[in-house]
């Protein structure tokens, strides 16, 4: 089971029903279920992480603020943004937090080579960077030894509501996305090249279809 992974693709859902349905999923899953990934957009949230700080939100205007139980600052998901989540039974898989988080930002930066970028990361920030500007975050919650939440890929969405917050804790860091570094492209493009990486790092070598096809969270 540890080789096997089932991938949702889920379209745009709500952040709070995504969240508490990615909880119930840990809660309830058996020993020998197949990991899941589940990949999806958000509409416009600010969501703000476990060790964020009040004065991060600096302007949320008329968006939603959620605070969450995954790692890290102050973020915002928006559509066109890919989300990459991750429920991952870390124990069956041997792996450490650190190392999932490395094995994401592998998986993002793999993607972004592919489009012929040249992404870097830092020691002091977990995600994803092109010439500093950040294109891809990370957050993970770890809960019964399984991991929830997982990656934020900027793919082709409006990056303005950034500037309500300051992004991951860091003032005037600088936000940048796939479509304006390459040219147009869709989010569905990019699915397939984040899956592939995905399994490459992590050692995935079967995908397993769900016993279900309905989706596991309401639509929007």
């Amino acid at each position: 089971m540890a080789t096997e992974l089932i991938v949702r693709t889920l379209g745009l859902q709500d952040y709070v029903e995504t969240w508490q349905a990615m909880k119930q999923f840990v809660d309830n899953r058996s020993d020998d279920a197949p990991d899941e990934i589940w990949l999806l957009e958000h509409p416009p949230v600010y969501t703000q992480g476990l060790n964020g700080r009040a004065e991060h939100i600096i302007d949320p205007g008329g968006i939603p603020v959620v605070a969450s139980d995954r790692g890290g600052q102050a973020t915002y998901h928006g559509p066109g943004q890919l989300i990459v989540y991750t429920m991952i039974d870390l124990q069956r898989k041997r792996l450490g937090i650190r190392r999932l988080v490395s094995a994401l930002e592998e998986t993002a930066a793999g993607v972004l080579k592919q489009y012929g970028l040249a992404p870097e990361t830092r020691r002091d920030a977990p995600g994803v960077y092109i010439d500093a500007a950040k294109i891809a975050s990370i957050g993970l919650r770890i809960r019964r030894g399984c991991s929830y939440h997982g990656l934020s890929l900027n793919v082709c969405m409006d990056l303005s509501p950034f500037s309500g917050i300051d992004a991951c804790g860091f003032s005037g860091l600088r936000i940048t996305q796939l479509s304006d570094l390459v040219g147009p492209i869709g989010l569905h493009e990019v699915m397939v090249p984040v899956i592939g990486q995905l399994m490459e790092v992590l050692d995935y070598t079967e995908l397993v279809a769900p016993e279900s096809a309905a989706a596991v969270v309401a639509g929007p």
